[in-house]
């Protein structure tokens, strides 16, 4: 089949290959390839057990799948045939050396960057899709230039504004999509190649186009005032517990106001997620590095906060449970991050269950999507650990349980049955406010929501 373009993506992680699925879905007349250093992850793709979980995305990768839509590990060949590259790679909080914990590791995208170089024998047009710091386009652009032989490469920014859990319906009904590009003649004749394939389903209103430096920063400040939103609100619903008020009221009366929006102001245990921490925290690192202290110590507030919140529910716990949480057992409700995903970057729970094995408790994890993954975030950990697919048999015999994620199935269990299965007193702590508390209290629980008075027996 002639295909009008030909697209590659290096890169098929969270952002890379449902983006490139939702292309190859919406424009049959393209091919559209997702290459990969990980065979493994390749060979998930191409299997009916993918690598990552989103709703609705097997449907779309099994349609497109062998059509218009590739995967495969050849980079090489992937870059020399293709017009449009898109670099997805993995750009993660420094571990090292300068701005260690803070800066964005760019290793893997330079590498990136050189192999496009070496390997390319046409025009290319090289589209950021990674989150990176404010001027990274100037770097990729020296980095494709240094060998002058004679290749052009025209470098955009087009930053990924996915949600997990609702990553396919974010593709495919965008609030925006951003396209950054050099002003130049050349610049923009690129960025209007890449308007052309998102206007094959995004209306024109909704393609926002900019320089792209300002399409750089607003993914960092994009995320930062959504955990901003979290961390605002998580610090009333301390609180609101101090003095008996309800955070929940309190959020619905604020989120009413229409200049400030009911969003993003659910409290909870905090949050998580490969990118709120780490794109706050290159935020921070660009504003040191550029002498802006004060707004440094601003944003650097908002991660802090994040902590306060997992570790005042820990807290809490102990507090409610009499000052001991030892030889107890603990069952997590859920694992992931957030509802509808299976992923657990930076997931609250990871934290809040390293915090109980140190306090000697027995942990029982339960997740619908999360638990391999869970198994890999506390392999470092040493205590007793069990995961449980099944709620019921998680709950069985423990002292208490912690709703960690917001799935919608924990909301309709029939937690009469769970509360006849455990020790008694029997606790439930909701980090995420998503149960029937009143109810709860009536079968015999002691509750301990988030920002709101619990409600005990004694």
């Amino acid at each position: 089949m002639n295909f009008k373009k030909t697209i590659l993506c290096i890169g098929a992680g969270y952002v890379g290959g449902p983006t490139m699925a939702m292309i190859a879905y919406k424009c049959p007349q393209y091919k559209v390839t997702v290459v990969d250093i990980n065979p493994e992850r390749i060979a998930r793709w191409n299997s009916d057990d993918l690598p990552i979980y989103e709703p609705g995305l097997d449907e779309i990768v099994k349609t497109v799948r062998g059509r218009n839509l590739f995967f495969n590990t050849d980079i090489e060949k992937g870059i020399k045939e293709s017009e449009i590259i898109f670099v997805s790679v993995n750009t993660p909080t420094k571990t090292y050396g300068t701005g260690a914990g803070m800066a964005a590791d760019l290793q893997y995208w330079e590498k990136t960057a050189r192999q496009i170089r070496e390997s390319a024998e046409s025009h290319k047009i090289v589209v950021e899709k990674s989150t990176l710091p404010v001027k990274t386009a100037l770097a990729m652009e020296r980095i494709l230039t240094s060998m002058n032989n004679g290749i052009r490469f025209d470098v955009l920014s087009n930053p990924e504004f996915l949600a997990e859990g609702s990553a396919v319906k974010d593709l495919e009904d965008p609030d925006r999509i951003l396209i950054g590009s050099r002003e130049t003649p050349e610049g923009l004749k690129a960025r209007d190649e890449l308007v052309k394939i998102y206007a094959n389903w995004v209306s024109e209103e909704r393609i926002i186009t900019s320089n792209i430096w300002s399409s750089e920063l607003s993914k960092l400040v994009s995320n930062a005032f959504l955990a901003q939103r979290i961390s605002s609100i998580n610090s009333i619903s301390a609180l609101c517990e101090k003095t008996d008020a309800d955070i929940t009221e309190v959020s619905r009366a604020v989120g009413m106001d229409s200049r400030v929006g009911n969003k993003f102001l659910n409290a909870g245990i905090g949050f998580g997620g490969s990118c709120f921490k780490k794109d706050i925290l290159n935020l921070v690192y660009i504003c040191r590095f550029q002498g802006l202290d004060e707004m440094a110590d601003y944003w650097e507030g908002v991660v802090k906060i994040n902590d306060y919140q997992k570790e005042r529910f820990i807290l809490n716990m102990l507090s409610a449970m009499f000052n001991t949480l030892a030889g107890k057992r603990i069952c997590l409700f859920g694992f992931a991050f957030k509802a509808n995903t299976g992923d657990t970057r930076e997931s609250p729970a990871i934290l809040i269950a390293g915090r109980l094995v140190e306090e000697k408790a027995d942990l029982i994890i339960t997740d619908p999507q999360a638990l391999k993954n869970a198994m890999t975030a506390l392999s470092d950990i040493n205590g007793q650990i069990n995961y449980v697919e099944d709620p019921y048999d998680a709950a069985a015999g423990c002292d208490a349980i912690a709703v960690m994620t917001e799935w919608d199935m924990y909301a309709g269990l029939d937690f009469e049955k769970i509360y006849k299965s455990m020790t008694k007193p029997a606790f439930i702590f909701d980090g995420r406010n998503i149960l029937d508390h009143e109810k709860l209290f009536e079968i015999g629980f002691n509750v301990y929501p988030i920002g709101k008075p619990a409600l005990t027996h004694f």
